[in-house]
């Protein structure tokens, strides 16, 4: 019954940002303790991780002097795609700086070979992607994760510096993301 109503939870959480267009791919499968190797499907490999929703906590815990910027977004989200391009620049130009860029795709699971990695492909950023299956996630999650986050809608980006971090729920401009890093990169 919980894992149901958390389902319903997830689903209803990421309507907010309806599906511009419906795609048919074949379903994946990955067994992942924490972090899957890669996804394969009909031999084609995946180099885009899956992370353990019991991990990704740990993941975004990280308390050193690098910044962490995490966004949570999917592929069927308008203003996610539309804030890509904003972070790519901040990636390209802050190229060498501690500052770690990571993007959680919440796609659903059949969409991770097909939707998920062409858009990867297509941004140069796979090695930046990381998997999250919704369907694994509790209802402990987004509290125990976040202050402002119900998971009720994406974009979400997360950031973390030492032990300072901030939240910002919606579509970023180029400016707030701008103003965000530097208030943080100080």
């Amino acid at each position: 019954m919980k894992k149901i109503i958390l389902s319903t939870l997830v689903l209803f959480a990421l309507a907010s940002c309806k599906k511009e267009s419906e795609k048919n791919n074949d379903a994946t499968t990955t067994d992942s303790l924490s972090v899957s190797q890669n996804v394969e499907s009909a031999g084609e490999s995946f180099v885009s991780p899956e992370i353990a929703p019991e991990k990704i906590g740990d993941y975004l815990a990280k308390n050193n002097d690098t910044l962490y910027v995490t966004n949570f977004f999917a592929t069927w989200c308008g203003p996610c795609m539309r804030e890509i391009p904003h972070f790519k620049n901040k990636i390209e130009e802050l190229k060498g700086k501690p500052v770690k860029f990571t993007f959680v795709n919440l796609d659903e699971k059949s969409e991770w070979n097909g939707a998920v990695k062409k858009f990867a492909e297509e941004n140069n950023l796979a090695e930046n992607i990381v998997l999250l299956d919704g369907k694994k996630l509790d209802e402990n999650f987004f509290p125990e994760n976040f202050q402002k986050w119900d998971g009720g809608s994406i974009p979400f980006t997360f950031f973390r510096k030492g032990s300072k971090t901030e939240e910002f729920l919606g579509m970023m401009t180029e400016e707030e993301l701008n103003n965000k890093l530097h208030s943080l990169l100080k």
